[in-house]
């Protein structure tokens, strides 16, 4: 795809592509700390394998060149991303989320109009991260917060990535404490198991609307949650593309953009 002029939707910093006709359009929400940027890759390989589509990918708030918040709590973010979809004028998109975008993609297709969710590497039970976080807190609200991101993109594998990816990942990213807070919030304050229910609950309206789902890993899921989501999903599609980590999307990006047009 050609570079697309940013855009403003909704008070959302985003770049627009394509033109409108028979096939849903595209919605892509990033992960926690990065921005639009990241889908560069897969949209050049959309260019070739689906070209035209109508796609426009989002600054989440507080990300790239869109508005700090107040706060970030994820039905708040989930409307706001409404309003920006609204605005450019779209019925019914695909989101692709990744990691917090895969959360936000699940949330936004139980509230509002949606065609389909692509989630990219983003489990939506909080398990051992969550533990692993609420142990985390006290370095989190401290000067030395950064630590914490850290620890995290050390289990990332982004030494499997190819080096312009690995570039990327490593650049194009502002982990500031107060988005890790904000973003994080409901997991230090809300049980696990609360949580989980919210999901499930997203998860239930998602499959009586008949809304296909797709899960993208870069590994083999862990079989417990494997179990989990096709009870609750019988109809889901899991695509593993191995050898990617956290960032199947930058390892594999063809594949993920035929994974994208369906």
């Amino acid at each position: 795809m050609h570079d697309a002029p940013p855009r403003d939707f909704g008070n959302l910093a985003a770049d627009s592509y394509g033109a409108d006709d028979d096939r849903p359009p595209l919605v892509l929400l990033h992960g926690m700390s990065y921005d639009r940027r990241q889908w560069g890759p897969a949209l050049r390989e959309l260019a070739i394998v689906d070209p035209g589509r109508r796609v426009i990918a989002f600054d989440l708030p507080g990300h790239g060149d869109s508005p700090r918040r107040n706060s970030y709590h994820s039905d708040e973010v989930a409307e706001v991303i409404h309003r920006a979809v609204t605005e450019a004028g779209l019925d019914a998109p695909v989101l692709v989320g990744h990691s917090l975008g895969g959360v936000l993609a699940t949330i936004y297709a139980a509230t509002y109009p949606a065609r389909g969710v692509v989630n990219v590497d983003q489990p939506l039970l909080v398990g051992n991260f969550g533990k692993a976080l609420r142990r985390a807190e006290p370095v989190l609200r401290s000067a030395a917060y950064g630590e914490v991101w850290d620890s995290m993109l050390a289990r990332m594998h982004l030494e499997l990535l190819p080096p312009h990816a690995r570039e990327l990942v490593r650049t194009a990213t502002t982990p500031r404490q107060d988005l890790l807070l904000g973003y994080w919030n409901e997991i230090l304050v809300t049980p696990a198991d609360e949580l989980g229910e919210r999901r499930l609950r997203d998860l239930d309206t998602i499959r009586s609307s008949g809304i296909p789902y797709r899960y993208v890993s870069g590994d083999e899921p862990d079989p417990a949650y494997r179990r989990w989501l096709e009870s609750t999903l019988p109809d889901v599609v899991v695509d593993v593309l191995p050898g990617s980590g956290h960032f199947p999307h930058l390892a594999h990006p063809n594949r993920f953009a035929r994974i994208m047009a369906g």
